[in-house]
């Protein structure tokens, strides 16, 4: 089961358990708070207790952990040490929606961003089978009652802006950035904002969680067909000009999420009149999070920095 998890969200080879301890914590100097102050929306059966774990295989010549069954979601703060940008971006985890590369593509993205001067808030979002999107296999969508992870993003969001002025973050400059399936919830959330898919808990649900720009590393679920060359159509019915501006990256030989769920996104945006910047490497593979190697592609935090600049969001 493990292993075919890991095939399903990363394509690592023999994936297998090396180390494992309950639930997940941050570093020190990090607090982590539940995001839901009392019951959790739709909650979902538990499929066991939440753990944390190392995998046997690496990335760039280092293990990586992840997080599986998590039933309560949290957001961790991560605040700049030193200059603040008033730049905020929430971070989604990839895992297939079925578990969370925690470092890889969570704890390392912060320690990135807060070192520019931008807020960092990791969210843990419920795991596994939380995502709403489309499959292929089956031409249906999954979880369509229940799309628990979008719910978590949407509140998470919402709740950034709400505390905006205490954590000295500009309202008007908060985004999303995810990757693999947190890069489908990235576009999600730049596509469902107008309407909560869930009832109202307090002040923070009224605030807005539109993200002010959006960043998209090596998504899935946007492809939908091997054999037709179509969004998602729960992405494409919700694309309008309000669409935050958006940057895609992904790598042509990426053997796990196809580099047309990029391209399928980026001509959808580009019909919208939404602001779009595409990079297409011609390797890379999936899941290499910020990890560098001698690949060109995993330079992409430059490339981001840089967009960020373009756009407004940062000082050129």
């Amino acid at each position: 089961m493990k292993a075919a998890i890991f095939v399903l969200c990363f394509a690592f080879a023999s994936s297998g358990l090396r180390a494992q301890s309950p639930g997940w914590q941050p570093s020190p100097g990090h607090r982590q708070v539940p995001i839901w102050p009392g019951a959790v929306p739709d909650a979902q059966p538990a499929a066991g207790p939440e753990v944390t774990a190392t995998a046997e295989n690496q990335v760039a010549g280092r293990p990586w952990d992840y997080v599986e069954n998590v039933s309560r979601p949290t957001m961790t703060l991560y605040s700049p040490a030193g200059k603040n940008t008033g730049v905020a971006v929430v971070v989604f985890p990839g895992g297939g929606y079925q578990i969370l590369a925690i470092d890889l593509e969570g704890t390392e993205v912060c320690d990135w961003l807060t070192a520019k001067g931008i807020t960092c808030v990791l969210l843990k979002y419920r795991v596994p089978n939380s995502g709403m999107h489309w499959e292929k296999q089956c031409d249906c969508q999954v979880n369509p009652k229940s799309p628990t992870a979008l719910e978590d993003a949407q509140r998470t969001v919402g709740l950034v802006r709400f505390h905006a002025a205490e954590w000295h973050i500009d309202p008007h400059k908060i985004g999303v950035l995810g990757f693999s399936a947190g890069g489908h919830m990235v576009a999600a959330m730049s596509t469902h904002f107008e309407q909560r898919l869930y009832p109202a808990v307090d002040a923070a649900d009224k605030e807005s969680c539109r993200p002010d720009f959006a960043v998209a590393l090596y998504p899935g679920h946007l492809w939908i067909d091997n054999k037709k060359f179509e969004l998602n159509p729960d992405i494409r019915a919700h694309i309008t000009r309000e669409t935050p501006p958006t940057f895609l990256l992904q790598a042509k030989d990426d053997n796990v999420d196809s580099v047309k769920n990029s391209l399928v996104y980026d001509i959808a945006l580009k019909n919208a009149g939404v602001p779009v910047e595409m990079h297409l490497y011609a390797q890379g593979g999936h899941a290499f999070g910020l990890r560098r190697t001698q690949l060109p592609i995993t330079e992409w935090p430059q490339l981001v920095e840089t967009w960020l600049g373009t756009i407004g969001v940062i000082p050129k």
